[in-house]
């Protein structure tokens, strides 16, 4: 890679990883549901106009849109409003590649060979230690959250790779109209309609630069950018840059927010960036005797969001 492209994949992640401190600032300001909400209006608006129509059929745009925009966001947001800090949530949240492994061995008839399952094994290993670490200063249930938040984005992996768009940037912002309403109404129900309108009353800068960072610079630059890069070298060049979002994430919450990264929590972030890493770059085979690892290292638009693990890009 050019050094100007290394400079923007570093760029991207540590703009992927300072989103968490974003939302933990903007938590201050919204209720999470509401906050996701506005996070997909914003970056749906006015960018659906521009793109184009869609290049993939309707419901593969909605199944992500519901795993991807309402259950994943949803549970982070709400999992970090419960408490769980931000450079822990950046860190737990790449539990994913394992569950993306997982699903796609159901889904996919994807055989993951040995090294994958040993890295698997050591990103659990993490994230039971992550567990330990956040069961002495953090809430239970955030914790949980965050985890099945996870969960639910390995869950929007396996439809994305099904979908296979041509075109990653033109597929995500169709795909971030599709929470809007549906989580403006969960808002309404859960959060209740006093506290989203006071929200709204009290917008001030801060929050529209909350607003404006989660949506246009870490939704539609970070997305936008990621699918450049992908389009000019293969996924296999370009996936590692994303282990550094946790890194990013960790530091850049210690420094802003003063959250303290105890020495359990580097262990969890070794086991766990190792145990992606091994998760995501490894190959796995088709029942059938394809590679889909060869199809990852393709130079194709669309592997941003096609491959599991490291190959996705792995904001909040």
């Amino acid at each position: 890679m050019r050094p100007v492209h290394i400079a923007l994949a570093v760029l991207v992640a540590a703009l992927w990883g300072f989103n968490f401190v974003v939302i933990e600032v903007g938590l201050d300001h919204f209720p999470p549901l509401l906050l996701s909400a506005l996070r997909f209006l914003v970056a749906a608006l006015p960018a659906v106009f521009f793109v184009g129509r869609p290049k993939v059929a309707w419901k593969w745009i909605l199944g992500v849109g519901v795993a991807l925009g309402i259950a994943k966001f949803g549970l982070l947001f709400t999992g970090m409003d419960a408490g769980m800090p931000a450079g822990l949530s950046s860190l737990v949240l790449q539990i994913q590649a394992v569950f993306t492994a997982v699903f796609a061995a159901v889904v996919l008839r994807e055989r993951p060979g040995w090294v994958r399952i040993t890295g698997m094994g050591v990103a659990l290993a993490g994230i039971g230690v992550a567990a330990v670490d956040g069961g002495t200063g953090g809430p239970v249930l955030g914790f949980v959250l965050v985890v099945a938040a996870a969960a639910c984005w390995g869950v929007s992996n396996v439809l994305t790779r099904k979908a296979a768009p041509a075109d990653a940037l033109n597929f995500m912002v169709w795909v971030c109209v599709v929470p809007v309403l549906p989580l403006v109404g969960l808002s309404l129900v859960f959060e209740g309609p006093d506290r989203d309108l006071a929200a709204l009353r009290a917008l001030d800068w801060s929050g529209v630069g909350v607003i404006a960072y989660v949506a246009w610079v870490s939704t539609v630059f970070g997305f936008g950018a990621w699918g450049y890069l992908l389009r000019r070298y293969p996924a296999s060049s370009v996936a590692p840059f994303s282990l550094l979002v946790p890194v990013f994430g960790m530091s850049s919450a210690a420094l802003v927010l003063g959250e303290s990264v105890s020495g359990l929590r580097w262990v969890a972030a070794v086991l766990l960036v190792g145990g992606v890493a091994l998760t995501s770059l490894a190959p796995a085979r088709l029942s059938g005797g394809g590679s889909p690892g060869a199809e990852a290292a393709s130079p194709g638009p669309s592997d941003s969001l096609r491959t599991t693990g490291a190959g996705a890009p792995r904001s909040a």
